[in-house]
């Protein structure tokens, strides 16, 4: 019998759509969950297929995975799974592709304007029943710089033109790209990044990216300029983006993603005015589960009938 293991910090209600559909479609194999990475001693030992997101677990949970062949991820990015030493090289890894453009781009959308509304200043005076008017920015004819030009990119791009912005992309990969009005390699974000209004952050994280948005590419942004992070923590060096927003050598940001999730509670980014902070939420909507459980499926009945090469999402590390 094949052990399966669910690890998923999220309302009960979600991690039981997950559970609930291996336990009926699966009745073969010997399913369990936890509901956070310090409670799965009594079943990672004997666990071979381990169904989890990267920031849900930690090292000590491969380290005591004994059995573990595979890992299902249920995001795209795999940092916290693939990045971890005690993964063995020899664990097949799978994640999710192709359903985060509408979510994430969103996200994007909504972090621009809460940001050019000063929508933080808004609900602070609501709190305090105060009615401050003041004059807001606009999206129209301002330019916008998306630094990883994937799915989620090719759906913002348009978005943003359809709303008069000028869209410039940043890619390892230069190429033409519909919705972009220019396009750049990842050598030149220093010298375009000057231009931009509003900088999206969308590039998977890979240790080659290690804080490749750092003091450097801070200083060359407008003062007038506003940094969304919708990426991964580890691609921003924090120390140098909490100076510039301090300093207001940017004018403001919007963070969805950090170094070290959940974000400590006596981090500084929770109490900057200039800051509009949300929790990983980017790609997280009501419907994930009836995108990403199909995956889970196929990928499963594929593994358990041994034909590996049948699986899809599979990720080379």
């Amino acid at each position: 019998m094949t052990n399966v293991l669910i690890v998923l910090t999220l309302p009960e209600a979600v991690r039981m759509q997950y559970f609930n559909h291996v336990k009926d479609h699966f009745p073969d194999v010997k399913l369990d969950m936890v509901d956070h990475h310090s409670k799965v001693d009594p079943y990672i030992g004997a666990a071979e297929v381990l169904i989890t997101f990267g920031p849900h677990v930690a090292n000590h949970v491969f380290e005591k995975a004994k059995n573990l062949k595979w890992v299902q991820a249920l995001g795209t990015g795999v940092d916290g799974i693939a990045d971890q030493p005690g993964l063995r090289r020899d664990v097949l890894l799978t994640n999710m592709h192709g359903f985060h453009g509408a979510p994430v781009s969103e996200a994007a959308l909504l972090a621009m304007l809460s940001l050019a509304r000063d929508l933080p200043r808004s609900l602070r005076q609501q709190a305090r029943r105060k009615w401050d008017r003041f004059p807001v920015r606009l999206l129209k004819e301002k330019t916008v710089g998306i630094f990883g030009v994937g799915t989620i990119a090719a759906e913002l791009a348009p978005k943003c033109r359809a709303l008069g912005m000028k869209v410039v992309g940043v890619s390892s990969a230069k190429r033409k790209l519909d919705g972009f009005d220019a396009m750049f390699g990842r050598e030149e974000l220093a010298q375009v990044v000057k231009e931009w209004d509003y900088f999206v952050l969308l590039t998977p994280y890979t240790p080659q990216i290690h804080h490749v948005v750092n003091a450097k590419i801070f200083a060359a942004m407008k003062p007038s300029s506003f940094f969304i992070n919708l990426a991964r923590g580890g691609v921003v060096d924090e120390d140098a983006l909490l100076d510039a927003l301090k300093n207001r050598r940017i004018a403001g940001a919007a963070l969805d993603v950090f170094a070290k999730e959940p974000l400590p509670e006596d981090s500084p980014f929770w109490d900057m005015e200039n800051v509009i902070l949300t929790q990983h939420q980017g790609g997280f909507f009501d419907g994930y589960p009836r995108f990403a459980i199909p995956v889970v499926e196929h990928n499963l009945r594929k593994y358990l009938a041994g034909d590996l090469k049948g699986m899809i999402n599979v990720v080379k590390r």
